[in-house]
C-alpha cells in the first residue's frame, strides 16, 4: 500500500494518483512489494529534514528513509519499506525549470525515492547511471515523458 500524507492546505488534484502510480510502477518494475508512506511537504519542512538527517543546510526535492538498510533487498516482516518526503514547491519549480509537466516531475521524484528504498543509490558514476537508467525505463513504461 502506498499512503500519501500532507499537511499542506492546497494540493494539485493529480498529486495523490501520480505519486501512488509512480511508486507502484517502480515496485512492479523491480519485482518488489511493500508499503511506503509518501509525505508531501513544503520547503521549510524538507529543509529541516535535510539538515537533521543529511547535514545539508538547504531544501531538496526528495528524501528517502529506508526501513532497513544495507545488504540485498531487505526482507521486512511487516512489509514496510520506508518513508519518502517530497517538497511540492521544489517539484513545481523543477517542472517549470526543466520545461515539463508537474505530473512528470512528481512521478520522477516518487520513482527516485522508491528506488532508494529498494537499495539503489547514485554515489558513484556507475551507480548513478544504473539508477537513472532504471528511472527512465519506469517512466517510459508509464508513458510519462518530458
Amino acid at each position: 500500500m502506498i499512503e500519501i500524507l500532507t499537511e499542506l492546505s492546497e494540493m494539485p488534484e493529480l498529486l495523490e494518483g501520480a505519486l501512488t502510480d509512480a511508486a507502484e510502477a517502480a515496485l512492479a518494475y523491480e519485482g518488489a512489494a511493500g508499503d511506503i508512506t509518501i509525505s508531501v511537504v513544503d520547503d521549510d519542512a524538507i529543509h529541516r529534514m535535510n539538515l537533521e538527517y543529511r547535514g545539508v543546510d538547504r531544501p531538496t526535492d526528495v528524501l528517502s528513509f529506508p526501513a532497513a538498510e544495507g545488504g540485498e533487498f531487505p526482507a521486512i516482516p511487516d512489509s514496510f519499506l520506508g518513508d519518502i518526503a517530497i517538497s511540492l514547491p521544489r517539484a513545481e519549480a523543477q517542472a517549470e525549470e526543466y520545461g515539463h509537466s508537474l505530473l512528470r516531475e512528481l512521478s520522477f521524484l516518487a520513482v527516485h525515492g522508491t528506488l532508494h528504498l529498494l537499495g539503489y543509490d547514485h554515489m558513484t558514476d556507475e551507480d548513478r547511471a544504473e539508477m537513472f537508467a532504471r528511472q527512465n525505463e519506469i517512466l517510459e513504461k508509464m508513458r510519462i515523458t518530458r
